[in-house]
């Protein structure tokens, strides 16, 4: 927690990585509709195993496999990224829960609130702090999100678990001293024991949805470690180059183009309350977006004065 905060308008060179992050989770309904048929658990436990060969794999070419070595060693990076890999397994299997019962539109209200959670732990963990145009955005946010909660009550335990356990995923991942890569490998080790044995369970079942069933599906579910390790990858990385304030608010990406894959491709219902959060949310990101590029030019411009 030692670790000195970026300040709330700065990127550091991190919005490239989480532009790239969001982006991909925007779309990942598409491709696990693809796979509803496969029980959610397998599903998690597919993309575990097999996001660990590609961690492994990407290790060794950057010359990180001594990285990961040093921080199995050391206890207290291990006890983080144990709380960590929990706190990202829950994540993941409820989003997979809510893209297979059709609750897409929950989902995209969890990540919506999300970045307001980053905002809280940011304040309270990393000591960052709002400028009034930035305070002024979390409030048009929380007052959308707040309108949109009490229209979805019956599944607002998927939108509370899926912000809190990304956000504090990312405060851990911010703070945690580990390198992306040899974090997220780490992370993969540690649920790879429970993984394998459901994933085992699951063949030996052989009830015909999931892997081994047909050739399709194996490889999207192997095609899935893909789809996980990659933007986890931008992501941790984006968390340790640009404040937490900033980051949370490029999350709106993601569930923006959920919320319009759940109305456009899915079709589930939207209500009243619904649309009225989608427009108030951006309007805060709007305000939110011209504070920090206020502040970026403020920055080029004073070495010139």
């Amino acid at each position: 927690m030692n670790q000195p905060a970026a300040p709330a308008g700065s990127n550091q060179g991190g919005l490239p990585f989480a532009i790239g992050a969001y982006l991909i989770w925007g779309f990942v309904p598409l491709f696990f509709k693809l796979l509803s048929s496969v029980p959610p658990v397998e599903v998690l436990a597919q993309r575990i195993v097999w996001s660990l060969p590609l961690c492994f794999l990407i290790m060794a070419f950057r010359r990180q496999i001594g990285d990961y070595v040093a921080a199995l060693k050391d206890w207290r990076v291990l006890r983080l990224l144990l709380i960590s890999s929990v706190l990202i397994a829950l994540n993941w299997l409820v989003y997979i829960y809510s893209i297979f019962t059709d609750h897409v539109l929950a989902a995209s209200l969890g990540y919506y609130l999300n970045p307001l959670v980053n905002v809280m732990l940011g304040m309270i963990f990393l000591g960052e702090r709002l400028s009034r145009l930035q305070a002024l955005a979390v409030v048009i946010a929380g007052i959308g999100v707040a309108i949109l909660l009490a229209g979805a009550l019956d599944t607002l335990w998927i939108s509370l678990t899926l912000a809190f356990s990304f956000g504090t995923y990312g405060l851990i991942r911010k703070i945690v001293p580990v390198g992306s890569l040899p974090g997220l490998a780490i992370e993969t080790t540690l649920l790879l024991p429970l993984s394998v044995a459901a994933a085992a369970y699951y063949i030996w079942l052989g009830d015909g949805r999931g892997f081994g069933s047909e050739a399709g599906i194996s490889w999207l579910l192997a095609a899935g470690g893909v789809v996980t390790a990659v933007p986890l990858l931008l992501f941790a990385t984006a968390a340790r180059r640009m404040s937490y304030a900033a980051l949370g608010f490029v999350q709106y990406l993601a569930p923006s183009i959920a919320f319009l894959l759940s109305l456009f491709v899915f079709h589930e219902p939207l209500k009243p309350a619904q649309l009225v959060c989608f427009l108030l949310i951006w309007v805060s990101i709007a305000v939110f977006s011209f504070d920090m590029w206020r502040k970026m030019r403020a920055d080029r411009m004073m070495p010139a004065a």
